[in-house]
């Protein structure tokens, strides 16, 4: 029986993945390198990232094995993509009999541009069945699932009102909340003394404290400050992810915010579900470790290392890699 469990509510979504030379300009049509299609959505990237990073790749006469449960609690729609996307998720170890098949509702669906040359990435998302989870589903602690879990991991591709209660579910049940608010948006001041673990880029860093994003990538800014604003507000830890710069991160009991330079990488291919192999990593991490949840630079490096490991492939959750991996 495991001994932890973590709980990832949030999207499921069918990637269409187009790579191209460059980004198109309007009204401009250009032959695309490739097409794929793949399993994604942030939660679904999550809960992938938290399993494989949990445990060594499997083989045909080992499964899938970890001290660490994995759940996924959201919702796919009844239609050609849901039961592959339930499928690969079970065979990576993933418990995904929380997950809703709604019947008249599309699976969410993410259309992926990749840039050749720069490996960057746009992304344009249809919630689909994603957004049938309401704020009513999770008013009770046992809403949050059985056993109650050590961490629940959350993003913003499910209706913001949802999130909201879920994170004021959780704090009432004492249940620590890494929260990755991507796509971001602005959240309620009273939200931030139930977040244990905020996982932030600079884009949702300076949108969350009302900062211009050419004001914070500045070479020389100063993290600290937004740091010391989130942690004013409550929030436990804070980790801004800074791409190929590396991560800052603080806690309240710290001095000063600790940095880690990003793991260098041989090429890098596609940023997508970097930032969602960094969540997972992390979480594990600090699950494993246990205690009250404080971050540590150990668990920067894990994340940055594992995040430098997937933007070498191609793919969403085909680039997340196995601990053995790391």
């Amino acid at each position: 029986m495991s001994s932890k469990t973590i709980t990832i509510i949030g999207s499921l979504n069918v990637d269409l993945v187009t790579v191209t030379p460059r980004v198109p300009s309007g009204g401009e049509t250009l032959t695309a390198s490739s097409f794929s299609t793949g399993p994604g959505g942030k939660g679904a990237n999550q809960a992938v990232a938290c399993a494989r990073l949990s445990r060594s790749r499997p083989t045909s006469t080992s499964p899938p094995t970890s001290n660490i449960a994995i759940k996924m609690l959201g919702a796919a729609g009844a239609d050609e993509f849901g039961p592959p996307l339930l499928a690969g998720m079970a065979a990576d170890g993933i418990d995904i009999s929380s997950v809703s098949v709604v019947k008249g509702q599309t699976t969410g669906v993410a259309v992926i541009l990749v840039e050749e040359s720069s490996g960057e990435n746009r992304i344009l998302l249809n919630p689909g069945a994603n957004h049938t989870l309401q704020p009513e589903d999770f008013t009770s602690a046992a809403s949050l699932g059985t056993p109650t879990p050590d961490l629940i991991i959350m993003q913003l591709e499910i209706p913001i009102p949802t999130v909201l209660q879920i994170l004021k579910t959780a704090k009432e049940a004492k249940v620590q909340v890494l929260l990755n608010p991507a796509p971001a948006v602005k959240l309620p001041e009273e939200v931030y003394p139930g977040i244990t673990h905020l996982i932030v880029n600079e884009t949702e860093a300076a949108l969350l404290t009302n900062r211009s994003v050419e004001e914070v990538e500045a070479p020389d800014y100063d993290w600290s400050t937004i740091i010391n604003e989130f942690l004013c507000k409550g929030v436990t830890n804070v980790i801004i992810t800074l791409g190929s710069k590396g991560a800052v991160f603080a806690h309240s009991g710290m001095d000063k915010p600790g940095f880690v330079p990003a793991e260098k990488v041989a090429k890098v291919v596609d940023t997508t579900a970097a930032g969602d192999t960094f969540v997972g990593a992390y979480a594990v991490n600090v699950v494993r470790k246990g205690g009250n949840g404080v971050v540590g630079e150990e668990d920067i490096k894990l994340a940055c290392k594992a995040a430098g490991r997937t933007v070498e492939k191609q793919g969403a959750q085909s680039a997340i890699p196995w601990a053995d991996e790391i």
